[in-house]
């Protein structure tokens, strides 16, 4: 038998929530009306039209001359493009490669697989984003208007194309996911569907979780060499035109920089001109996604940074549908992501019947492990998130130790920013792990039944340091009889920055929203004790048996990127209170001091294409994005083929095509 708890809201310490096994198990409906194929939730599988594509490549330009790269695969028959017309599907990526840094996922059975869609009669199109790998032109920011526009024009260019229909579908995972959301907010009359993973709703809340540097996102600040790897457009084989592209995008703004001077939700950014955090965020244009009526399917990880931005999108736009399974981000193991995609697409492109309709709008797999591979696993569904019937029940931290005990006291620790947790990922992939000794735990009694947690956590603590500032971070956790604890989510935030707002969208019922504004920054009194209280990521998990399920806080993450500038020389104390846990912050490098070390550049590579010195942005007004110091010697990096070099975090690789530091394999 299994013993629902889930995790919600409460007063005064942690919150777990509950639900009851029935209404998480509910049986799926089956298709409404008669299907032309068979088809349910993550199979579909009609026969191929065509077993051949041909490819080509080229620069169509925007409204203001920016060319940008565009590579078209067709249906063919004989070595020919067949005329159609045909429903296209396009991607709006960071080169026309298809790379999987790129965004568009690391799996074969993925977002990149995708084009593959040719066999079963659409044009899949793949478009380099301005000022990225063969296009022309500077990235400003990261997903900004100018690039929504440009997804308009590209929208209406395919759907007039001799070979279209006119119905048109966009695709993306991490930054491309981004990249289809905001093509919603310019409503193109002919966008008739988006299939969207792992991106930001609200960029700020995405980024900078509680307030807390994220460790990726520092794509693609990518030098010439690196641009110069990406295959040219036809009838540029001596990449001319590919070389003049390069040069331009050293005038895009560093994103590491530019996210680094935005510490607050309203900062604005000297490099862009614009309060990027609402600009880029997707939510703030909901109205005018709302007002597309585009049909939209978000997918999510639970092991992915970025699930609680898919259930907020999922919130805010009426009839949008999401899965979640046990994935790391944009990853899918063990379910068929591309017929799941397929189905849907032929449902709204070409009106076939695929049964969807008739589904509920929300699938999700339970894990009992960190394995991110939903083989085996079962699938549930709602109508929205949490699952209906859920109830928040407090769980009170003890001061003995132990996760709903009332023993009275408080506990205290000391927290130094030297953890490590070896093999846990890197950039976006990157996952948390229990670092035993690095703060304080709550750990419940063994327990009888399988007990499974679904639904959005909450912890409300009651926090006293002896710093000004401080970082709490959250895990709630599965500790087996041997010992080993899998952490199942996770939370954080900036103590500075805990004054809560109404939020500007929906979020599921009790979690709560900090504006984080730089006038609601407040620091904390000595001897101050404050009230915390966030939500952690979404989640649905069994525990097992014989397990326990543990809470524990720390006032330090391996992956934090941007540490508190008054952190001291060594650990600080953390005194707790009767009501609940505390934290503190830790020793750390300052933000304005990044630790040096040396960049390499390829030995391989033409000086000719060596980067040049990087523009201000604007180039033609505007203050200039912070000067670099100058740091050692380049030192030379052997030729991206095989296995990637190990590099210290910070590195600047100019030789790998991965985001601009060595460590990067990807960019969100």
């Amino acid at each position: 038998m299994v013993r629902p708890v889930h995790v919600g809201a409460a007063a005064a310490t942690l919150a777990v929530i509950a639900v009851a096994a029935t209404l998480l198990t509910a049986s799926q409906s089956e298709p409404a009306g008669p299907a032309a194929v068979e088809a349910s939730f993550g199979d579909y599988r009609p026969a191929p039209e065509f077993t051949e594509r041909v490819t080509e490549t080229l620069y169509l330009p925007m409204r203001d001359g920016t060319r940008l790269a565009v590579r078209l695969d067709r249906p063919a028959a004989d070595g020919k493009a067949a005329p159609g017309p045909f429903p296209v599907l396009w991607h709006h990526s960071l080169s026309i490669d298809s790379k999987p840094e790129d965004g568009a996922g690391p799996r074969s059975g993925g977002f990149s697989a995708i084009p593959g869609l040719t066999g079963h009669g659409y044009v899949v199109a793949q478009v380099a984003r301005r000022g990225n790998g063969q296009s022309f032109g500077v990235r400003r920011g990261y997903n900004d208007r100018i690039e929504a526009h440009d997804a308009f024009e590209v929208t209406e260019w395919l759907a007039a194309q001799p070979w279209s229909t006119g119905k048109v579908g966009i695709y993306g995972c991490s930054n491309t996911g981004d990249a289809a959301m905001h093509a919603l907010t310019v409503r193109p009359p002919h966008l008739a569907a988006a299939f969207a993973g792992c991106f930001s709703w609200d960029k700020y809340d995405a980024w900078r979780v509680g307030g807390i540097a994220a460790q990726w996102g520092v794509g693609p600040s990518r030098t010439v060499e690196q641009d110069m790897q990406n295959q040219p457009v036809t009838g540029d084989e001596d990449k001319e035109l590919l070389h003049q592209a390069a040069l331009e995008h050293q005038a895009s703004p560093p994103l590491a920089e530019m996210w680094r001077g935005m510490p607050f939700r309203d900062s604005m950014s000297p490099l862009v001109q614009s309060r990027f955090w609402s600009e880029g965020s997707a939510g703030s244009y909901a109205a005018q996604i709302r007002e597309s009526g585009v049909p939209l399917y978000v997918v999510g990880g639970w092991r992915d940074e970025l699930r609680g931005q898919g259930v907020a999108t999922l919130l805010n736009v009426p009839g949008s549908r999401l899965l979640i399974g046990p994935w790391q981000h944009c990853e899918n193991a063990g379910f068929a992501l591309v017929q799941e995609a397929h189905r849907f697409f032929d449902r709204h492109l070409k009106g076939i019947d695929t049964g969807i309709d008739a589904e509920p709008r929300v699938h999700y797999a339970t894990p009992d492990s960190d394995v991110p591979d939903a083989t085996g696993l079962p699938w549930r569904t709602a109508d929205s998130w949490p699952p209906a019937g859920v109830t928040a029940t407090p769980v009170p931290l003890g001061g003995d130790g132990v996760l709903g005990s009332d023993a009275a006291g408080a506990r205290s620790f000391t927290v130094a920013t030297d953890v490590t947790c070896p093999d846990s990922g890197s950039g976006p992939f990157a996952q948390p792990c229990h670092v035993p000794g690095a703060g304080a735990s709550w750990t419940g009694p063994v327990l009888a039944a399988d007990t499974e947690l679904t639904g959005s956590p909450v912890a409300d603590l009651q926090v006293r340091v002896d710093r000004p500032d401080a970082q709490l971070f959250a895990h709630l956790e599965d500790v087996a009889p041997d010992g080993t604890v899998t952490v199942i989510t996770e939370g954080r935030l900036q103590a500075s920055l805990r004054a809560e707002h109404p939020s500007p969208y929906a979020l599921p019922e009790g979690v709560p929203w900090h504006r984080a504004y730089a006038q609601d920054a407040a620091p904390l009194a000595a001897g101050e004790v404050a009230r915390l209280r966030f939500g952690m990521l979404p989640t649905s998990y069994v525990v097992r048996a014989g397990h326990r399920i543990q809470l524990t806080l720390t006032g330090a993450d391996h992956r934090g990127s941007g540490p508190l500038p008054d952190a001291p020389a060594r650990g600080s104390r953390c005194s707790p209170t009767r009501r609940g846990p505390r934290s503190c912050t830790s020793r750390s490098p300052r933000p304005d001091r990044p630790r040096e070390e040396p960049p390499c550049s390829p030995d391989h590579t033409p000086a000719s294409w060596r980067s040049p010195p990087r523009p201000r942005w604007p180039p033609s007004r505007g203050p200039a994005p912070p000067t670099r110091r100058p740091g050692p010697a380049p030192v030379p990096c052997s030729p991206p083929s095989g296995r990637r070099p190990r590099a210290s975090p910070g590195t600047r690789c100019t030789g790998l095509p991965i985001c601009g530091r060595c460590r990067r394999t990807a960019c969100p």
